[in-house]
């Protein structure tokens, strides 16, 4: 047996253990992603051309075995609008829409290993920079709640955030158990047009379910409001579900100084573009206010309603649009403003329920949908 940062290789294919003292993958990777994408490919190629002899198992975390075969893996891009960057996924094969593992550093890497941490440093609300950030923000995102947790009832799920979205993830115990992303100011909207945000806009945050009703959606607000304690407006992304009502309107009572500051907002945010979240949690409770004031709570993005109507993959195929690289520089910018501007954690005990804040909405995948084409293995999006 070989080791490598914890993990044992049996054969071509390498499997999690759990022995004292083992690196997790985001205190690790620190590779080139056009590498380790070689990598995930060259060893999808030998799954490929072994298909005839006996395969490798993996070791399903509860005793699960299951064959390592080309029709139980997938390539799926890492970021929205880019398709230089994919990870090789693991499916169930007897649910191709039930991720087992993702391939990282020729190791099989379970999916509650990859959002754990042995470094006790990382806790708290840390801002997302490095690629095993950006890769469990990724699998907390995408997987583990547009796949494993999200509520069937919303029926949607968010799309994959860029590669330089203003990120933090909130860490516990050794664990990624929350994030919420933001829109910067001055950031363009997207890159079909040169409209650009017109202030900071909280735009998604989901909460694990085992970690739900325990502050958290409370404390990722609480940062962001205090992240940007110069601006006289602060946005939340329409639409907000029902459950980040109740975080909102919990946060306003505990904070009334922030009532006037919070705004539910479409893209790009001028004030046609804006309702008061107090004002209108107070009139919706009132019997006589409830159709006076409100923004369509099921309204997609544009772009991502272009998107899903022509029934395209989720990365285009063809280049960058327009735009993307003055994005990139405002989104890099802007994340250091964030970082820089990060306050001490306070451990807010009030609760709340459900925090996941549905931006970016898209109708799951029938069976079998998670994989794509056979000859490019992606995710499409369904029309």
């Amino acid at each position: 047996m070989d080791e490598k940062l914890g993990c044992i290789k049996d054969g071509s294919y390498y499997f999690g253990n759990s022995s004292v003292g083992r690196l997790y993958l985001v205190d690790t990777l620190a590779g080139d992603p056009e590498v380790l994408q070689v990598e995930a490919e060259a060893y999808y190629e030998k799954l490929v051309k072994n298909s005839s002899s006996t395969p490798d198992v993996f070791s399903v975390p509860g005793g699960e075995e299951v064959k390592l075969e080309d029709s139980c893996v997938c390539f799926v891009p890492l970021y929205r609008n880019n398709p230089t960057c994919k990870l090789l996924l693991l499916t169930d094969p007897k649910d191709k829409e039930t991720v087992l593992a993702v391939y990282l550093n020729q190791c099989w890497w379970p999916l509650e290993d990859v959002v754990k941490t042995a470094d006790p440093s990382r806790d708290g609300l840390i801002l997302v920079q490095t690629l095993g950030e950006r890769i469990v923000l990724f699998v907390l995102n995408y997987i583990i709640f547009g796949m494993l947790e999200g509520s069937s009832a919303n029926d949607a799920f968010f799309l994959p955030h860029s590669a330089t979205e203003c990120a933090k993830i909130l860490w516990s115990n050794g664990e990624a158990v929350a994030f919420y992303s933001v829109k910067m100011k001055g950031s363009l909207c997207d890159g079909m047009t040169s409209q650009c945000y017109l202030l900071p806009v909280l735009d998604t945050m989901f909460v694990r379910r085992k970690y739900q009703r325990g502050g958290l959606g409370m404390k990722m607000l609480h940062d962001f409001c205090q992240s940007f304690m110069a601006e006289d407006a602060l946005g939340i992304s329409c639409p907000i579900s029902a459950a980040m009502y109740q975080v909102c309107q919990k946060f306003l009572q505990t904070y009334p100084e922030e009532q006037k500051r919070l705004w539910e907002v479409e893209a790009p945010g001028d004030w046609s573009q804006r309702v008061n979240i107090w004002l209108k949690i107070q009139m919706e409770s009132s019997p006589s206010g409830k159709a006076e004031v409100g923004i369509q709570t099921n309204k997609h993005r544009k772009s991502d309603v272009d998107q899903m109507s022509k029934g395209i993959e989720f990365v285009p195929g063809v280049g960058k649009a327009a735009g993307d690289a003055t994005k990139e520089k405002d989104d890099i910018a802007a994340a250091r403003t964030l970082n820089s501007q990060g306050p001490e954690q306070v451990d807010l005990e009030q609760g709340a329920g459900n925090t996941q804040q549905c931006k970016g909405f898209r109708k799951r995948a029938g069976p079998g949908g998670l994989l794509g084409d056979k000859a490019t293995k992606q995710f499409r999006i369904a029309p």
